[in-house]
């Protein structure tokens, strides 16, 4: 997240989980994409609430090696680190754009690059739009965020110069491309989904800026924005696997849990002694549409030790960890997606 100072840099726990890998994924790094595939397997969820599935079942659709193809090529050296205005970032735009394709995701504008307003080089968010089935619910817009953007090139350290981000954003980049994954396959939302990709986050939230400001501009219907951040190693000796920023200033918290099915999202105490709320793309959707805006997360400052630096690689990431959030995130969103009422409130 922006300009977060790592306290405890010493400190690096890297849980590592356990996860069967049901399939293979035919993602080539040297190439844009051939896709991401996976499949459902519905297994009995006894955790299950009534609000989460009336079949009480529980979703396995993303898979480590899901991740992994996909974190592998973000975060690889071919990319540079994915600065802002970069050849390389294009690179990525490109990968984001071919995801959205092949899983039948329309650009929300007229294409699926969107240049930002705000920034001194030529750099675009990639905005795709998935709409609602419901012929009412269709109007009201959820966004799904995260920053594909990072800090590109920095300071060598044993020779090493790039700063890949794959914590810091690639993992959350890749949550949301799974979550456009599961939606575009089975189109089971009632309201209207927008997938953003930000760039420029490590320049200030400018891409978040700009897209805030243009959607408010066109009367978007915003029920809520949620985003993701630096959620690609567990937390440490936490009874829940996500915390939430600003988690005091709405009920988002209580809404999440309540369609996981279990203590899925909590609080950090030093999310709120940082700020944090403040500090990632969540933000300027609260500033400009006042509607519950906040980030998802497992960095602690106790977990990793790697932010804006260049051990910040695959090789640390735990992706069984980040599949199993994705699965467990996927009724959360659901539920939110296709409530027949707006439940998230500010307090």
């Amino acid at each position: 997240m922006k300009k977060i100072i790592v306290l405890l840099q010493t400190l690096i726990l890297v849980a590592c989980g356990t996860g069967k890998v049901e399939q293979e994924t035919t993602l080539n790094p040297n190439n844009v994409p051939q896709g991401v595939r996976g499949r459902i397997v519905e297994q009995p969820n006894e955790k299950a609430t009534n609000k989460v599935a009336d079949s009480k079942m529980e979703t396995q659709f993303s898979f480590p090696k899901d991740i992994e193809a996909i974190m592998d090529f973000l975060a690889s050296d071919e990319l540079k680190g994915r600065d802002t205005g970069s050849e390389e970032i294009d690179k990525a735009a490109n990968f984001i754009e071919q995801v959205f394709r092949e899983n039948g995701i329309t650009p929300y504008f007229d294409a699926y690059r969107d240049t930002l307003t705000n920034f001194d080089k030529p750099a675009f968010n990639v905005v795709g739009y998935l709409e609602g089935s419901d012929p009412r619910l269709k109007e009201e817009f959820i966004i799904l965020g995260a920053h594909y953007d990072h800090i590109g090139t920095i300071s060598p350290e044993n020779g090493d110069a790039i700063a890949n981000g794959a914590n810091d954003n690639a993992s959350g980049t890749a949550m949301v491309l799974e979550l456009a994954r599961y939606f575009g396959k089975n189109k089971n939302n009632k309201r209207s989904i927008i997938f953003a990709f930000f760039s420029a986050e490590e320049k200030g939230l400018l891409g978040s800026k700009h897209l805030a400001n243009k959607l408010t501009e066109s009367d978007l219907n915003l029920y809520t924005m949620l985003n993701f951040e630096m959620v690609g190693v567990p937390m440490v000796g936490k009874d829940h696997l996500l915390y939430l920023t600003g988690f005091e200033l709405s009920n988002l918290a209580e809404v999440s849990n309540s369609y996981a099915g279990e203590q899925l999202v909590g609080f950090l105490p030093k999310a709120k002694e940082f700020n944090l709320f403040k500090r990632s793309d969540n933000y300027p959707f609260h500033e400009t549409f006042n509607v519950p805006s906040q980030t998802y997360s497992t960095f602690d400052f106790t977990n990793y030790g790697h932010y804006h630096k260049v051990g910040d690689e695959n090789s640390e990431m735990d992706f069984a960890h980040m599949a199993k959030v994705v699965n467990k995130l996927i009724p959360m969103v659901s539920g939110i997606v296709n409530t027949n009422n707006q439940e998230i409130k500010y307090n």
